[in-house]
This record gives structure tokens, C-alpha cells and sequence, in this order.
């Protein structure tokens, strides 16, 4: 959460001038229904969302260091805080992960409401141990014992050595966002949204079955991806904690060139040959039971949430799209022949 929160100041201007949740709800890699209607709040809201933000990144968790009140209400809020992310956005696993360590800031008299009291529950038999050991009743210590707790020794000795350069990384004013610094992967640096793109763009892949891709008459039909913004009619989708990778690395292609995402070429390619596992990846192949289409090509546009009572919202639409330009232009599957290759991928045959 502290790295999250550095990310932030260290970054977008936005995050100073309390501005950022005036466009997160709108451009967040993959929004639900809710963020379209929490994108609507005023702008007071936005700031109070914003300010609030850096309080529970950067203030709440020194409460853990507290005492048990603080503790409890570092988890309290940290819980909190995590609900509303997944309530107001698909962030995959992330926040249902983020909510696990904070369970263990509430300690057995907080949590005790949930196990049985009676004779011979739970909370029965710890207080008989409690007893005995405070009568002078000890257990002998088995071998079993020692292992762990040399276990527990070395295992903390390891992550914290193993934390040194994350701590640097996190005190350092050239903060790196998500990076791991050894093979293990045990103990890694985190941050999210250090900066915010202002305006969201998505690229849309077409396909036609004409054989001339240039003529006036030509009929483009559109891919549908399973959650991602497309077709302005469509609702949001709702999936977190589950996670649809494509969706997602559509959305870091949309803000960047398709020089810069080779891989969109690739897919491409296989839609080009109505390769099975590509289309299956996809909620709507418009050449299903066809013959595959002659040319694929990618269109940008620039989508705004419609207003509610406006034009767009009157139409039954929770996007308004405006087109850029190409993405990138219209291919055939021999176009791709050379590109395949010089990167040792196996060209498609149609299918």
C-alpha cells in the first residue's frame, strides 16, 4: 500500500491537484457497471475520493505499528478500501489478494464472536490450555517444535535480506513500479496508477470479406472481446475476481502503436485464419460458421462514457465514440507471411 502511494505522489500532477478519480472510473483498463455511474459523481466527490486515496496508501499503514486499536482499524480500513476497488472496477484478483494480510490485524478478541463458546467448543478448550499453562502446566518440547521454529527463523532472515533492495527501491525518488528483483519472486515492489491517461482509447479489430479492402463499398465487421469496451450498446461487464488477460493488454496496446505490441499482429493472424483457441477468446467472431475473412484491420477510437439524459444515454448507449484513425492497416494472411517468420511464429492456415 506505502509503494502504491509513493507511485502516486511521485507521479501524476493529477494526484496532487486531487484531480485523478475525475478520470480513473472512465479509463480504468476494464470498467464495470458501477464505475459508469460513479463516474458521474460531482466533483467534490472526486476530490474526497482522491484525498482519501493517499490517506489510506501512505497515512493508514503506519497503524499496524500503532497498538491494537490503531491495528484493528488499519484493518478495518484497509478491508474497506479494497471492497470498494472491486466494487467499482475489474482489477482482476489484485484487491481480493490485498484484503488477506489485512486479516491478520484483528486478533482473537475481535475475532472470537465467530467460533463457538459452549462446553467443549472452541473458545472452551483454548481457555483450558490458557489455564494449565498458567497453572505451570507445559508441554514438553518436541522436536517437531524446534524444526518449525528454526524454520520461521530462516525464513524471516531470508525475507528480509531479500527486502533490502525493495525498501531502497520504495525510499528512492526513482521508485520503479512492479519489479521483482530476484529469481524467487518471493519479495517484490509494488504500485498501481502512478499515472492516469486523461482520455480512453480502444482499438477495435474489424474484419471483411471483400476482396478489395480500399473500395468505398466495403463492409467492415467488428470483434467483440469478452469484457473490453466495444460496442457502445453493450453494458460493462462485471468479472472480478476473475481475469480476462487479452481484454486487459488490449487496453495497454490502445494508449501505445501496434510497433509496440507485436503481439496484436500475431492475433491478427490468427483471426485471419479463424484460428480456434484466438476466436475462443473472444465474445463475438463475426465470421463463425464462415469462411475466414480476407482482411483484418486494427481502428482506434476515442470512447467517453455517455451522459446520463443525453443524446447518447437516450439511445440506449453507455459509450460515445468518436474514430482517430487506423491502428494499423488492413492485412491479408500472405501480407504476414515475411513478419511470421523473421519472428519464428508458425503462420496459420485458414481454417
Amino acid at each position: 500500500m506505502l509503494g502504491a502511494g509513493l507511485i502516486k505522489i511521485r507521479g501524476d500532477q493529477c494526484w496532487w491537484d486531487l484531480t485523478c478519480m475525475d478520470y480513473h472510473y472512465e479509463t480504468q483498463p476494464v470498467p464495470n457497471p458501477l464505475a459508469y455511474f460513479l463516474h458521474q459523481s460531482p466533483w467534490w466527490f472526486h476530490r474526497f475520493e482522491t484525498l482519501s486515496n493517499h490517506i489510506l496508501e501512505l497515512l493508514v499503514p503506519f497503524f499496524v505499528f500503532l497498538g491494537r486499536r490503531l491495528c484493528l482499524l488499519h484493518g478495518v480500513l484497509q478491508i474497506f478500501f479494497q471492497v470498494v476497488l472491486i466494487l467499482s472496477g475489474n482489477l482482476s484478483f489484485l484487491n481480493w489478494l490485498t484484503i488477506v494480510p489485512s486479516l491478520s490485524c484483528f486478533d482473537d478478541a475481535t475475532l472470537g464472536f465467530l467460533f463457538p463458546s459452549g462446553p467443549g467448543g472452541l473458545k472452551d478448550r483454548v481457555l483450558r490450555m490458557q489455564k494449565e499453562e498458567a497453572g505451570g502446566a507445559k508441554p514438553e518440547p518436541r522436536y517437531g517444535c524446534l524444526v518449525r521454529r528454526v524454520a520461521n527463523i530462516s525464513l524471516g532472515i531470508l525475507l528480509a535480506w531479500l527486502s533490502v533492495p525493495v525498501v531502497i527501491n520504495l525510499l528512492s525518488s526513482r521508485q520503479v513500479m512492479n519489479t521483482s528483483f530476484n529469481p524467487l519472486r518471493i519479495v517484490n515492489t509494488y504500485g498501481a496508477f502512478g499515472s492516469i491517461t486523461k482520455e480512453r482509447t480502444e482499438v477495435i479489430l474489424q474484419g471483411t470479406a471483400s476482396a478489395n479492402a480500399s473500395a468505398p463499398d466495403t463492409v467492415w465487421e467488428d470483434y467483440e472481446f469478452k469484457c473490453k469496451p466495444g460496442n457502445p450498446w453493450r453494458r460493462p461487464c462485471l468479472i472480478s475476481p476473475y481475469h480476462y488477460r487479452l481484454d486487459w493488454l488490449m487496453w495497454f496496446a490502445a494508449f501505445q502503436t501496434y510497433e509496440q505490441n507485436e503481439w496484436i499482429l500475431h492475433l491478427a493472424g490468427k483471426l485471419l485464419a479463424n484460428n480456434a483457441e484466438a476466436v475462443s477468446l473472444l465474445a463475438l467472431n463475426p465470421f463463425e460458421g464462415r469462411e475466414p475473412p480476407r482482411w483484418v484491420r486494427g481502428e482506434h477510437w476515442r470512447y467517453k462514457f455517455s451522459r446520463p439524459g443525453g443524446k447518447h444515454a437516450s439511445e440506449g448507449k453507455w459509450w460515445a465514440r468518436k474514430r482517430i484513425g487506423p491502428y494499423f492497416p488492413p492485412l491479408r494472411l500472405e501480407d504476414l507471411k515475411d513478419y511470421f517468420q523473421a519472428r519464428g511464429w508458425p503462420l496459420e492456415e485458414p481454417m
